[in-house]
């Protein structure tokens, strides 16, 4: 027996004529023409050393050594299939996948939390892993396939990679219940002369867009309190007089707990991308999941 002159096409073709008994039936099974699927059982005959189908009064019969490969044969064609077919099903409701999705715990809290509680009832087979956003490996992560997509500041994308805009954020000032410097609105002066909580996400940073709009008008904060979440903050600043500029995704969350007012300077905003590497473009399942966190993010 001379198996390696096997390939997955020759088996393929076995396959059929151990389930049809039949040239002509498992030529047109394959779409194959009658002489081209005969040199492909001439073909199997010496590799396997046994004629496989020998003629009979009625056509041809199975020999011994093809009965014994037919379901052998056709469980381990069925395995190759679900391996190249796994993560591709049309339904997703029927999909098994896993998604490592890398994040700022502001994303998690404004978008991830949504499309994981979604995903329970429309894909319920997939499992979505969140870790935290680290621009310094991401690049890495992504081509070592230890993160799947990434959500992210467009402009933090590492180089070849591709991406799609998934929304839009602003800013608002948010201050506890009752603050007597923040009656329903802020005005300059109270913004500058109270003390601020500010999000560092690299952890130390004491500065950012808000100082530099505060520059640019000849004007300066004080900033009290530094800290690398946005998801402690409204928890800090309901419990004391500073105030901070958080995403309105946040602050709209805790409108019942926080004033949530508008800033009284023009404060840039930002976008979030998805972020991911070629290598899953055309991925079946990670496309829908990408899409359908991109359908989540624009309703708001």
């Amino acid at each position: 027996m001379d198996t390696k002159n096997l390939d997955l096409g020759l088996l393929v073709t076995l396959e059929a004529l151990l389930a049809e008994g039949n040239v002509t039936r498992a030529a047109r099974r394959l779409n194959l023409s009658q002489p081209a699927l005969s040199a492909r059982l001439a073909r199997l005959r010496d590799a396997l050393g046994d004629p496989l189908l020998i003629p009979a009064q009625r056509g041809m019969v199975l020999t011994q050594r093809a009965v014994e490969l037919r379901q052998p044969l056709h469980e381990a064609l069925e395995g190759v299939r679900q391996v190249v077919a796994k993560g591709m099903p049309s339904d997703p409701a029927t999909m098994g996948a896993t998604m490592v999705i890398a994040a700022t715990d502001y994303v998690q809290y404004a978008l991830l939390s949504r499309f994981s509680v979604a995903l329970r009832t429309e894909a319920p087979r997939v499992r979505i892993a969140w870790r935290a956003l680290d621009l310094l490996a991401l690049a890495t992560q992504l081509e070592r396939g230890e993160v799947d997509l990434a959500l992210a500041l467009p402009n933090h994308a590492p180089a070849a990679m591709r991406q799609c805009l998934l929304f839009r954020e602003d800013y608002v000032v948010i201050a506890r219940q009752g603050h007597p410097a923040v009656p329903g609105r802020l005005s300059l002066d109270a913004f500058c002369a109270l003390e601020h909580v500010v999000v560092s996400l690299q952890g130390g940073g004491f500065s950012g867009p808000t100082d530099a709009a505060l520059e640019a008008i000849g004007r300066r904060r004080t900033v009290a309190l530094s800290t690398s979440g946005f998801l402690i903050v409204p928890e800090v600043v309901s419990r004391s007089d500073m105030i901070a500029l958080i995403p309105r995704r946040i602050a709209d969350g805790w409108s019942d707990q926080v004033q949530v007012v508008e800033p009284p300077l023009t404060i840039p905003g930002f976008a979030i991308a998805g972020v991911w590497h070629d290598r899953t473009t055309d991925h079946t399942a990670q496309r829908w999941l990408r899409e359908r966190l991109t359908t989540l993010a624009a309703e708001g």
